[in-house]
């Protein structure tokens, strides 16, 4: 979770929502991103779907069972989802997303027995240190 959290502290200084994410295999690293939706002005540019997609050209695969997806704010819909569809190995969270948390707090896309996959999901890893990057972060938006 250490280097999901470089990568909300890249986020965060470069002004976009401060999530972290990385997919890895072990200990190894094999993707690494932030949000990056102001820098692109795409709304799909989460820091989880930059990582998987990112892991999935270094695998040369689109199935990542073997994985670890660890990101610092519980996916959102549309990231819950993209893991899914990876088949994703594991989900490990930070902070809980009272917004649109998807793998626990509103939504539990992962454990949804009518989809063909469940996910592995571990939360509330890191939960106060990746809390206080996201609090920080709009603490100073409102100021």
């Amino acid at each position: 979770m250490d280097s999901a959290l470089v990568e909300a502290q890249r986020a965060a200084a470069l002004g976009e929502v401060p999530v972290g994410a990385v997919v890895a295999i072990g200990e190894r690293i094999v993707a690494s991103r932030h949000n990056e939706r102001e820098a692109t002005d795409d709304p799909t540019a989460h820091a989880e779907i930059l990582a998987l997609r990112d892991a999935a050209t270094e695998l040369g695969t689109w199935r990542l069972d073997e994985a670890t997806l660890f990101v610092t704010l519980e996916p959102c819909p549309m990231c819950a989802g993209a893991a899914w569809a990876s088949r994703i190995g594991r989900v490990v969270w930070g902070a809980p997303n009272p917004d649109a948390g998807s793998l626990g707090s509103l939504y539990h896309l992962g454990s949804d027995p009518r989809l063909n996959h469940e996910l592995n999901v571990t939360h509330g890893v890191r939960e106060e240190a990746c809390g206080d990057i996201l609090r920080k972060f709009f603490s100073q938006r409102r100021a």
